[in-house]
């Protein structure tokens, strides 16, 4: 196929808070290819090599790759099994990875004989990598609720060496972290910005409180904190967000109204 036999084009870019190495493994590995299309979808990543899509609906697409070069590139065909809206092969379909920053840009083009059978695929690309970014940030992100967690800790520990080593296994150098009563910018500032607190607060002993809600690469936790006696200090919403390594690189804290200290 070439270029004026497919001149009907769709493109989309979305980008992925991931590496381009740990996105492209999404286009070389089955249980990875299923997990955003359907289960049962395969690809066999190599030129030449079977591509079947099973959407949840039991409707398939098959094709063929036509090139594979990662963590660049992937070529293939696409159409439907069925031969309806357009045949199994009949269409080329191109994603580049280029980098953005410290995250991924994904260039989709999709190239048709029909502007029909274009049209009719453009919201089915807008959902479909809605769905991909998510599934690739839910592996980058997979230890949220364990380094929110120990962010909490590093609030509850009184051991400066071992604040710090808690902190360094779940935070990045350049940590930012914003609420009423913070303002800081890095490690540095964050660990006496802590042990200041519990000077000034004794016994302040955050912890989160019930699940996250993660959504790429944004994650919210409701917390509480218990007073020296036990009680209730104070409650509230922080907002995390995680780098393309799935550590935390922001936090946002949001002070429930009434929330005392």
């Amino acid at each position: 196929m070439t270029a004026m036999d497919l001149p009907h084009v769709l493109t989309r870019d979305i980008v992925i808070r991931a590496t381009r190495e740990t996105v492209f493994r999404y286009f070389t590995d089955s249980r990875r290819w299923a997990s955003w299309w359907g289960a049962g979808s395969t690809i066999d990543p190599r030129p030449g090599g079977a591509v079947l899509i099973r959407y949840p609906g039991g409707v398939e697409a098959a094709g063929e790759v036509l090139e594979l070069a990662p963590p660049d590139r992937l070529v293939f065909t696409y159409g439907f099994v069925s031969g309806q809206p357009i045949p199994a092969g009949s269409s080329r379909v191109e994603i580049r990875l280029e980098p953005a920053g410290s995250s991924t840009r994904v260039r989709l083009t999709h190239a048709f004989a029909e502007a029909r059978a274009r049209d009719e695929h453009v919201q089915g690309w807008r959902y479909q990598l809605s769905v991909f970014g998510n599934i690739v940030a839910d592996e980058v992100q997979a230890q949220a609720a364990s380094l929110v967690d120990a962010w909490f800790a590093a609030w509850a520990e009184t051991n400066d060496a071992a604040r710090a080593i808690i902190l360094a296994g779940a935070v990045v150098p350049g940590v930012r972290f914003r609420d009423r009563y913070s303002l800081i910018d890095g490690m540095d500032d964050l660990l006496p910005h802590i042990a200041a607190a519990q000077r000034f607060m004794p016994g302040f002993r955050p912890h989160r409180r019930g699940d996250i809600r993660h959504c790429q690469g944004t994650v919210l936790a409701d917390w509480m904190a218990d007073g020296p006696e036990g009680q209730r200090g104070a409650a509230g919403t922080n907002v995390f967000t995680f780098d393309e390594h799935g550590r935390i690189e922001s936090v946002v804290g949001l002070w429930s109204p009434g929330a005392t200290t």
